[in-house]
């Protein structure tokens, strides 16, 4: 065989047998990774079907895409302590690489189910009084995520009633006694009342009938204010709740935006698109083999004022133009 011949088997041979490994890396199908995610919220809520959606953008955003890398089992309207724990213990069965818990009956529900599966959480107050982690930067076993609130907001939430309705001096606070973090917003509430010269009167509610109970019975004296703490509940019945405000033309102030989005009085609190979206790089870190126990847990970075105009003057309230001016958002 002359050498040029030989030269240029040669080199065919070699790039045959380069490109083989190159092919078969190519052919080779992705590993399927597995989510879990415990909601709190009805499946039907679409405030709850936004914030889920934008946590899956921000996994798509990461490389995650459902039906070619990543399949996601949601398990819906875990509320109530004892169908959160039976969901929690449902979704933690089917073994997952990973469980994402929004909402604190959520993560509470899931932090008894398992102690060794990666669980990251979104919208839980304060996880070390909850006994979820060890410390927000040394979170310490399985859990980790992302907080929503700082027990401050709470003397926030009356100081904004105040400034939009001075003469209120009374407040119902409706919560639900089935969350696990309602005694906390409760005593932060509580604790901010008497430097803003307020009484406050405690409404826990399981239901829409027990939401328009607690706003008729409390509404029968003046200079009253609804004072709406984080909870499934109220989101459920959004409607409802806004629609008694209004009725007994009680100042409202709310934890999200979507209360005055849906005319509500106003809101302060954390943007939970944002803080949804942010989620995703916890969930991506541990698929790709970070540890929950490394990883310190984030507190909330954005949040907003939120006031809806038109409800105001219904109310007959005039909002002071510089609190306008510091709202993040006007409702007109």
């Amino acid at each position: 065989m002359r050498r040029r011949e030989f030269i240029k088997l040669a080199i065919a041979g070699g790039g045959v047998a380069a490109g083989w490994p190159l092919a078969a890396r190519a052919q080779q199908p992705q590993v399927m990774r597995r989510i879990g995610v415990l909601v709190v919220f009805a499946e039907t809520d679409p405030v709850a079907r936004s914030l889920i959606a934008a946590m899956v953008q921000g996994l798509r955003d990461l490389g995650w895409t459902e039906g070619r890398n990543v399949r996601i089992d949601y398990r819906w309207n875990a509320a109530e302590h004892g169908r959160a724990l039976a969901l929690a213990n449902e979704l933690a069965a089917t073994s997952p690489d990973l469980i994402v818990a929004c909402g604190g009956p959520a993560t509470a529900a899931l932090a008894q189910a398992t102690r060794s599966m990666p669980i990251v959480f979104v919208q839980v107050i304060d996880p070390i009084a909850l006994g979820i982690v060890a410390s927000l930067a040394r979170p310490g076993g399985n859990i980790t995520g992302f907080t929503n609130f700082e027990l401050a907001t709470a003397g926030k939430w009356l100081e904004a009633l105040k400034d939009i309705a001075p003469g209120i001096s009374r407040g119902v606070v409706v919560f639900d006694p089935e969350n696990p973090a309602s005694p906390l917003y409760l005593r932060a509430v509580e604790d901010a009342a008497a430097s803003f010269g307020m009484k406050l009167v405690r409404a826990g509610v399981r239901d829409g009938g027990g939401i328009e109970r607690a706003v008729a019975a409390f509404a029968g004296e003046a200079n009253g204010a609804l004072i709406v703490l984080p909870n499934p509940v109220t989101q459920f019945h959004l409607d409802l709740t806004i629609t008694l405000a209004a009725r007994y033309r009680l100042p409202a102030i709310y934890p999200y935006r979507f209360y005055p989005a849906s005319g509500g009085l106003m809101s302060y609190g954390v943007d939970l698109i944002d803080l949804y979206r942010r989620s995703a790089s916890y969930i991506d870190r541990v698929l790709k083999g970070a540890k929950p126990a490394d990883l310190p847990v984030q507190q909330p970075t954005k949040f907003e004022l939120v006031i809806n105009l038109k409800t105001a003057k219904a109310l007959g309230l005039t909002v002071p133009e510089p609190y306008l001016q510091r709202a993040d958002e006007v409702i007109e």
